[in-house]
């Protein structure tokens, strides 16, 4: 009972994690006040009860695509959404595909059991909750999120992202992000209609919570030339619907909850990934000359071009003054404790600054859609970016790892051209029916697209030795 406890509060009532976790240094005096302690679902509904407010999330943001009944009567719609997301399909593919190293390796330094996309996922659904329902948003709607943020990326990470777009340039491109709002509208077979599948069909408010980049490819709100888009432009339709009441190009409150939660779980789930690895030595982080190629990797990838080196040793030391900061690992039991209370320091830190700010911004009422801002501290978020430089540098820079991408690169290209040479034989029934049914030469290379995202690192290395022979 206490272990459930503790991995839901929303229905236990216990208080909100990451304050004990971390403190907020920089709380103001009437901190206690202004942050009250966290209650019951229950409670808080009855609270709620004789209220006047409106409810913020009204009958357009639990509108469905396609309309259906309710099953079950006391079961809302986020929790349909979130029971939904969690016994797809896609969501288990995650087990097989890669977050920082390929999953299935037998390398003795990963035998710490390294995370996959789905472990990932659960835990930035974990984080997100619990953040949000702090700050008011319904739990089971950040949670499905979370759980849906990464169902569209292909196998081998980023890296076959990368791939598929350069394969996929002249029929709209490939981004994870706009890959995931395909599969849940219309890829996930759980809902039929007339005119064919609406995929999970899930709410409206979490089809915009899942949504990152609501924008098509090169409409980035600052910068043009940037590869982050939301949405291809045969998925508009549905994409509209979701954005009805969007205001411009702005991402609703869950949806940066959940971007927030993402960056924080993978930062410093890499990092830990990457010591049990013995791949980060944290005492190398003292030298000047290591210093300064992370800073360069951070400049390069996760802070602004403009930024000063100064700042990013600012967080560095912070971090480094913390008592709770490793300062080396031996893979004993007392190490690996010391470690995982690290990361739930770290996590506590990012998510409490993260809380505090917005509170200190908006006051103590549910923050929902478009009623507020994330506000993340900019010292935060320097924090952040440079745990993610540190694994950038020490892991995902290895020469074996480089190696092994550049393999993986290749592997996407040669099994595109030879499903290309082959469709549809070679896809699985599913999509070998939408390739029938594609109406001209871009629509059946969205379906090959489609197919090479669907699969995992194993099936995909699999299949590209069946159809080129190449093992």
């Amino acid at each position: 009972m206490e272990d459930a406890a503790r991995a839901d509060p929303v229905r236990s009532g216990v208080r909100f994690r990451f304050a004990a976790a971390a403190g907020f240094p920089n709380a103001p005096s009437d901190w206690a006040t202004r942050h009250p302690p966290f209650v019951t679902r229950g409670a808080y509904c009855r609270s709620m009860a004789g209220s006047a407010s409106p409810d913020p999330y009204g009958p357009a943001a639990l509108e469905r695509w396609a309309p259906e009944p309710d099953k079950r009567p006391g079961r809302t719609a986020f929790q349909r959404d979130r029971a939904r997301v969690l016994h797809s399909a896609a969501l288990r593919r995650l087990a097989g595909k890669t977050q920082v190293v390929t999953p299935g390796s037998h390398s003795q330094a990963w035998d710490a059991s390294p995370r996959t996309r789905l472990t990932h996922s659960l835990e930035c659904a974990q984080v997100g909750r619990e953040l949000g329902a702090a700050l008011g948003c319904d739990p089971d709607l950040v949670e499905a999120a979370c759980l849906s943020h990464d169902l569209g990326h292909p196998p081998f990470g980023h890296n076959g992202e990368a791939a598929l777009n350069e394969f996929a340039d002249d029929c709209g491109g490939f981004e994870g992000n706009a890959q995931s709002l395909r599969l849940l509208t219309r890829i996930e077979p759980k809902r039929f209609t007339a005119e064919g599948s609406v995929g999970l069909n899930l709410t409206r408010a979490t089809l915009d919570a899942a949504t990152k980049y609501p924008w098509p490819r090169g409409a980035h709100p600052t910068d043009p030339a940037s590869a982050k888009f939301g949405v291809y432009e045969d998925d508009r339709p549905v994409f509209d619907w979701v954005r009805a009441e969007a205001p411009g190009l702005r991402t609703c409150f869950e949806a940066q909850v959940m971007d927030w939660s993402d960056d924080v779980a993978y930062s410093v789930h890499d990092v830990e990934d990457g010591l049990h690895a013995g791949h980060i030595d944290p005492n190398c982080l003292y030298a000047e000359p290591e210093r300064q190629a992370v800073f360069e990797v951070a400049v390069g990838r996760y802070v602004p071009a403009d930024t000063d080196p100064a700042e990013l040793a600012e967080a560095l030391d912070r971090l480094q003054a913390a008592e709770w900061w490793p300062h080396g690992y031996d893979g004993s039991a007392v190490a690996q404790a010391r470690l995982k209370d690290a990361t739930s320091q770290l996590i506590g830190r990012f998510c409490l600054a993260a809380e505090g700010a917005t509170r200190a911004a908006y006051g103590s009422g549910r923050l929902t859609r478009y009623g507020a801002e994330l506000v993340v501290p900019r010292a935060t978020r320097t924090e952040c970016a440079v745990l993610k430089a540190v694994a950038d540098r020490y892991v995902m820079q290895r020469a074996e790892q480089e190696r092994l991408r550049a393999d993986q690169r290749v592997i996407v290209a040669e099994l595109a051209e030879a499903l290309t040479a082959r469709a549809p034989d070679g896809l699985d029934p599913q999509f070998r029916a939408l390739f029938d049914k594609a109406s001209d030469d871009h629509a059946r290379k969205r379906v090959i697209v489609d197919q090479i995202a669907s699969l995992t690192d194993a099936s995909a290395l699999s299949l590209h030795a069946r159809l080129t022979g190449h093992m």
